[in-house]
């Protein structure tokens, strides 16, 4: 028997929505992780803190033109030309403020594919949305079919505590509550000494999709007394130099942002100017932080980079490195510089032959085209896949759009070229969407989306959401054909 039927969960999401006019795929069941699988997941919690230490000492090296090794010359000017390309001067300067050292974001996800030879990490988002779904599925699938309403707010508004059996013989990751407390103790933390600190949730207007699981968080640690609330940038406004919030007439002065815009989005961001200036006042804190080497993919072909191999291999533990390794797919920045004659790119082959031009990729065979492009960050179309083409998953003509578009883009937005690794079939029960609505094990492809909440110097996961797509589809998101489910850890 299932454990939450097609009803309870319906019923659940429909009185919650936490994604606007979305829906998807449901199961009674949340996704399994073994124990050797639990144990790599806090690992690479580990792993991408320590990436983003030694990413911003890679960054603000270059920018400086320190040498990036101990006891051997390398200079690296490019990382930083790479990094910055084509955001303004005011949000660079702001990046490489002396104060902003040490500034990491305080919520890591990195998106995980299933594939035969274990997870392939395609991406690390710093900005990240399902903090709220998690969080609620968490509680769903936590209380088990007949309590399932106890994922819920009961009637009196007071906040509950799920309970009941574990589900399907398993413990869901982030059980007892640990995406809220640990969402707001990273929060918390940013403001050392301020008893209940003001914590204002911003979501832009280009981010509005999201919105209400951030209110529903809000609303979650409003329950237990925080002082937390959810935000339209419009909502806030200057007044000696804080930032303010207009309580029931009375300004509240805001200890702490949680960014949740795009860095590309700040021109429509009214009250910016604000922002930038109480934080430089020492006003406020926010995160994820606003620098925009942070939020880059192309840091993950810089990982790979033949002239950074030791420079990685310096600033990263033994074990990060290892594992990092083993994850992060081959990746190249497509930068169309032009070559010396007779040089190559370092990059995959086309028409079996190394490239001197990225435009050559354009003649690659269909085997050759196992290769995903997308643009690496600062733009309106790097998130949500909807910059990704890959090559083996349509037409010559589309995958010659897709690299044409890339180099002329180039000088203002680089995108890039990842190897893509297939994430393999696996079997789930999920319920037929006509009525009667029985659960039926089908095939499909995996994406898990650990959260990792940063506290004390530390990446503690504290749950992830598992995305169950039809094995046709190449690449995985939270499409309406998929199953969003917590993630569950089995004995």
């Amino acid at each position: 028997m299932p454990n939450l039927s097609h009803d309870e969960i319906r019923s659940a999401l429909g009185q919650q929505p936490l994604f606007e006019d979305k829906t998807w795929q449901l199961s009674p069941d949340a996704w399994p992780v073994t124990p050797a699988q639990f144990a790599q997941l806090e690992a690479i919690g580990a792993a991408c803190l320590e990436f983003h230490q030694a990413l911003e000492t890679l960054y603000l090296r270059s920018v400086a033109g320190k040498n990036l090794l101990r006891n051997k010359p390398l200079l690296a000017p490019w990382v930083a030309d790479y990094l910055d390309r084509g955001k303004p001067t005011e949000l660079i300067a702001h990046a490489r403020d002396p104060k902003n050292r040490g500034a990491f974001p305080a919520v890591l996800r990195p998106d995980l594919l299933l594939t035969d030879d274990g997870f392939a990490l395609t991406e690390l988002d710093s900005v990240p949305g399902g903090i709220g779904l998690t969080a609620f599925l968490n509680r769903l699938y936590s209380a088990g079919s007949s309590a399932a309403l106890r994922a819920k707010e009961d009637k009196d508004g007071a906040a509950t505590t799920p309970g009941g059996p574990p589900n399907s013989g398993g413990t869901i990751l982030g059980a007892n509550d640990a995406m809220v407390t640990n969402f707001y103790a990273a929060l918390a933390a940013l403001r050392p000494g301020v008893h209940n600190p003001f914590i204002a949730l911003v979501v832009s207007d280009e981010a509005a999709t999201y919105r209400p699981e951030m209110q529903w968080l809000a609303h979650q640690l409003q329950l237990q007394g925080k002082r937390v609330f959810c935000l339209r940038p419009e909502d806030i406004f200057p007044l000696g130099g804080q930032l303010c919030f207009d309580a029931d007439g009375n300004p509240e002065k805001i200890d702490v942002i949680y960014r949740f815009f795009e860095l590309f989005d700040l021109s429509n961001i009214r009250t910016a100017k604000f922002i930038f200036e109480a934080w430089a006042a020492g006003e406020v804190a926010i995160t994820p932080p606003m620098r925009p080497f942070q939020e880059e993919k192309l840091t993950l072909a810089l990982f790979h980079h033949h002239l950074l191999q030791e420079f990685w291999a310096e600033s990263l533990s033994g074990r990060a490195l290892k594992l990092l390794r083993s994850l992060v797919p081959p990746s190249w920045v497509m930068d169309p510089a032009p070559l010396p004659p007779g040089a190559i790119l370092d990059g995959p082959h086309a028409g079996g032959r190394a490239l001197s031009d990225w435009r050559e990729l354009a003649n690659a065979s269909q085997k050759e085209r196992d290769l995903i492009v997308k643009i690496s960050g600062y733009h309106e179309t790097a998130w949500g896949a909807r910059s990704v083409v890959l090559g083996s998953d349509c037409s010559r003509e589309e995958w010659q759009e897709g690299v044409e578009r890339a180099v002329e883009l180039a000088p203002a937005n680089l995108h890039l070229l990842q190897t893509y690794r297939k994430p393999r079939r696996v079997g789930h029960r999920v319920y037929e969407r006509a009525a009667p609505h029985a659960a039926r094990q089908v095939d499909g492809r995996l994406r898990l989306c650990p959260y990792y909440f940063v506290i004390g110097g530390q990446a503690k996961l504290s749950g992830a959401l598992a995305t169950f797509c039809p094995p046709d589809k190449k690449i995985i998101h939270g499409m309406q054909d998929a199953a969003l489910l917590p993630a569950k850890l089995t004995a």
